[in-house]
């Protein structure tokens, strides 16, 4: 296992090179650009010292070097002085958004809680809903609470967050009036009526990407234990006269959350990244809302950061995915 491991993180490498090389040429050589606003009246040589002062002046690939310098040394440098108050930086280059004239990093570091409290909850509370009926359903195949399920995880898969949203809003909000419309990203909890604040303002978004991704999980994990219920390992521990719970739970479930762990594995960097549109329906100024906003001023340090910080976490939590195959399945070896 330990030489799988170091193996794919050694081949990580070049992977991850190769992809922020086409991030960033590809927004790099999008079209739009912050100079673009500039009034014509501006003469030339002031037009050519705010590039400068943006360092987008120099040639594309100096700029990408410069990039993955500040990316891979420099921001990791300030988050050790950061959390150890020592000063290894020292001064050095960091990535600067274009618009705000702050550290990339440091924005990033301003919106994730508001991504990690809404997505993160919604994700897990999407997996806890989800296996119980993907198991269930499976075990009783055909039965109501089947077709109960079916119909809940293809209508949850199949209707996009963006018309959820809207609809859950129009209801519980406008017309029943029981939760804000709007995220108060300035709450902070400090007692029960601020916690229950919290808690009526995150009800809407965590049930529309909860329901979201609950109905993909549980379709993978209903059909994955089908399968498995098949198997003649299954005939075997029920005809030695185990128990129906110990025969599902410990030898049924333990094959089939292989495929589902995948599932939930890959599906694991969008807590980070943000849920774009829901975050946007919702007001709530996360990651995803940062990424949105770049985009519509061209805020390119911004949107290069942040889409290649999706792409580390989709190449690590695909090392994570393959590393629990070993775990849960004893016949996977990789040494």
């Amino acid at each position: 296992m330990l030489t799988f491991t170091l193996r794919r993180l050694l081949l990580a490498i070049p992977t991850l090179l190769l992809i922020s090389a086409v991030i960033f040429f590809m927004v790099d050589f999008a079209p739009g650009s912050p100079m673009a606003d500039i009034p014509l009246t501006v003469p030339p040589e002031v037009r050519a010292k705010m590039m400068a002062a943006m360092g987008a002046d120099q040639p594309v690939h100096i700029r990408y070097v410069l990039w993955l310098k500040q990316f891979f040394w420099n921001e990791p440098l300030y988050g050790i002085d950061a959390l150890f108050g020592t000063d290894f930086a020292q001064g050095a280059q960091r990535i600067i958004s274009w618009q705000s004239k702050v550290p990339v990093f440091q924005l990033i570091g301003e919106r994730l809680p508001q991504t990690l409290t809404v997505v993160g909850t919604a994700y897990a509370l999407g997996i806890l809903i989800a296996l119980p009926i993907g198991i269930w359903s499976a075990y009783r195949q055909y039965s109501w609470f089947d077709l109960a399920g079916t119909f809940f995880s293809t209508m949850g898969f199949s209707v996009p967050t963006f018309f959820t949203g809207n609809l859950l809003i129009l209801i519980f909000a406008v017309k029943l009036g029981w939760f804000p419309t709007i995220y108060d990203t300035n709450l902070s909890i400090t007692d029960w009526d601020s916690f229950y604040k919290m808690v009526m303002q995150m009800a809407l978004p965590v049930t529309v990407l909860a329901l979201f991704n609950a109905a993909e999980i549980s379709r993978y994990t209903r059909a994955s234990v089908l399968e498995n219920l098949g198997q003649d390992y299954v005939r075997t521990a029920r005809a030695k006269g185990m128990p129906e719970r110990t025969v599902l739970l410990k030898h049924v479930l333990r094959n089939s959350l292989i495929p589902v762990v995948t599932i939930i594995a890959l599906g694991l960097p969008t807590v980070f990244g943000g849920a774009i549109v829901t975050e946007q329906i919702f007001k709530i100024n996360g990651i995803g809302a940062a990424l949105i906003g770049a985009i519509h001023v061209s805020d390119l340090p911004v949107i290069q950061t942040i889409t290649f910080i999706f792409a580390v976490l989709i190449v690590l939590f695909n090392l994570i995915a393959d590393i629990l195959y070993g775990i849960l399945d004893p016949r996977i070896r990789y040494d």
